[in-house]
């Protein structure tokens, strides 16, 4: 995703942008390196903390757990997807 793309998104390129993000790392258009570093460990990492930080939040207000639960597992198919995306994108590198 390059600044073009950035540029896509913040003028409204909505969801075609967003389906464009996960198609072209689902077909290894996008390099394993930023993959691993920048949608695993930076960005997806960042929005775990967030969502254990609301899923505590929750927990500290008296919400019922099971909310807080879903709000703590709500990124796992995300995390599933970079997971395949970065496996399958390895295989194709050699």
């Amino acid at each position: 995703m390059g600044m073009a793309d950035l540029g896509r998104i913040e003028t409204g390129g909505g969801a075609s942008a967003v389906a464009e993000f996960f198609r072209a790392r689902w077909q290894g258009e996008v390099s394993l390196g930023r993959l691993i570093w920048r949608d695993m460990l930076l960005v997806a990492s960042a929005l775990n903390a967030v969502a254990s930080m609301t899923a505590l939040g929750l927990l500290a207000l008296d919400v019922p757990p099971l909310l807080a639960l879903a709000g703590h597992f709500a990124l796992v198919p995300y995390n599933i997807f970079l997971t395949l995306a970065t496996w399958r994108t390895a295989e194709r590198s050699g």
